[in-house]
């Protein structure tokens, strides 16, 4: 957990008392920073997770400590129905879901011509359709409400392509696709759809193919952005009631 964290929980920065955020993928890495940042600032915060219970529980209890409320919610985004059921839960228990952050996802290593159909067809039903399946059930109760927002975490990857990750890539680039169509769907109830790319960044996930410095080169800054600093961006565009369909690049390669 990160040592700077305030001792406590602030009063929300939002206009609406208690706000609800969901998480996907809320157990790790730039989910747990998302889900800490929207704590400090006084959210009502839902971590999903699918395998890693005890890191889930973890963030929860680091949220609970702190004043906040964090509740833990599992799982699979590749299965409808049970990406439903998890939304209906959240809002049974909360009222109300006013931010998703579709931030789970699965990364793999393959040249395209050695990759089997079934390695391809795990990364496109988590990353695409699983988010596609997230967007959906936020989407009925944003639409209701005529108010939300849904952040949804893509890559760098899905417009330049990374050797070596063809269906990482793939549905990378899909996901742009389905941002900005929902946000042209969604718009006039004043559902607002928004993409990022936080870059490279030291998580369980990304590790093994974190760049050394000499592939930094690309980076203005030749660096990799900071994790609490994605997170402080994500609850700032959660916040930002005029911007949707857009695409947030997080650090300093040059798009």
């Amino acid at each position: 957990m990160p040592t700077s964290s305030l001792a406590g929980i602030s009063p929300s920065s939002s206009p609406v008392p208690h706000p609800t955020v969901l998480v996907t993928g809320g157990s790790r890495g730039i989910g747990r920073a998302i889900c800490l940042e929207f704590a400090q600032a006084g959210w009502r915060v839902g971590v999903h997770y699918r395998e890693r219970q005890q890191d889930a529980d973890r963030t929860a209890a680091w949220i609970k400590d702190r004043g906040g409320e964090g509740f833990t919610f599992c799982a699979d985004i590749r299965d409808a129905r049970q990406v439903d059921a998890m939304v209906r839960a959240l809002g049974a228990r909360w009222g109300r879901l006013d931010v998703m952050v579709c931030n789970a996802g699965q990364a793999s290593s393959g040249l395209l011509l050695r990759m089997r159909p079934d390695e391809w067809a795990a990364i496109i039903d988590t990353n695409l359709t699983g988010t596609f399946h997230c967007l959906k059930a936020a989407g009925r109760l944003m639409l209701s409400r005529r108010d939300g927002a849904v952040i949804v975490v893509s890559s760098f990857a899905g417009v330049q392509g990374r050797s070596g990750q063809s269906a990482y890539a793939a549905s990378k680039a899909g996901l742009l696709g389905l941002v900005k169509t929902a946000a042209r769907e969604w718009g006039h109830h004043n559902v607002r759809v928004n993409a990022l790319f936080p870059g490279w960044h030291n998580t369980d996930m990304s590790e093994a193919a974190m760049p050394d410095k000499a592939r930094l080169h690309d980076h203005a800054l030749g660096r990799s952005p900071d994790l609490e600093e994605i997170a402080r961006f994500v609850h700032h565009l959660a916040l930002m009631k005029d911007a949707s369909g857009q695409v947030w690049n997080l650090d300093s390669r040059i798009l």
